[in-house]
């Protein structure tokens, strides 16, 4: 019997390159709220975990903005159908009661997802740009773009993780 397609992404696809980012990390992230000025830069700890058969990652993470804790849940996945990776993302913080959901392509070290965020308070969405990369098997960064109504990217975020054994 062949495989499915999801078999063999699993096995030395997209879907195995994936499972590198498992592990427990420890870092920190840096926040963003003007181009340029760092308002706040604070320890963060993730895990990032295989789920439904390899199907997705969930990372879940803790850190602290403003001395203000918050966690957050990520969900990671490669649609195989329509070549695309997507995410699914929550948080005490910057999502409130939403979730955001996004979709992009790979990158050199692993992928590219673009969302987008609004509300009454902004009646034009902005869009977030999230890029997770691998720099090296121990080193894992997460950055965050805000994108304006008008087109200006401006980095909102930024998690360098390091492995913990």
């Amino acid at each position: 019997m062949s495989k499915s397609k999801f078999e063999t992404s699993l096995e030395s696809g997209v879907h195995n390159q994936l499972q590198s980012l498992i592990g427990t990390w420890k870092g920190t992230t840096k926040t963003w709220f003007e181009p340029g000025v760092v308002a706040d830069e604070s320890p963060m700890e993730g895990t990032i975990r295989s789920i439904l058969g390899g199907r997705f990652l969930m990372h879940e993470y803790k850190g602290s903005l403003s001395e203000k804790s918050f966690e957050g849940i990520a969900i990671y996945g490669y649609d195989i159908p329509n070549n695309n990776f997507q995410s699914a993302w929550i948080d005490s913080f910057h999502m409130g009661t939403g979730i955001m959901l996004s979709s992009g392509a790979p990158s050199a070290s692993g992928f590219s997802a673009l969302g987008s965020y609004g509300g009454p308070e902004i009646p034009e969405p902005w869009g977030w740009r999230t890029v997770v990369g691998l720099t090296d098997n121990e080193t894992l960064i997460i950055t965050a773009y805000n994108i304006s109504p008008e087109g200006q990217e401006d980095k909102a975020t930024e998690t360098i993780y390091k492995r913990i054994a």
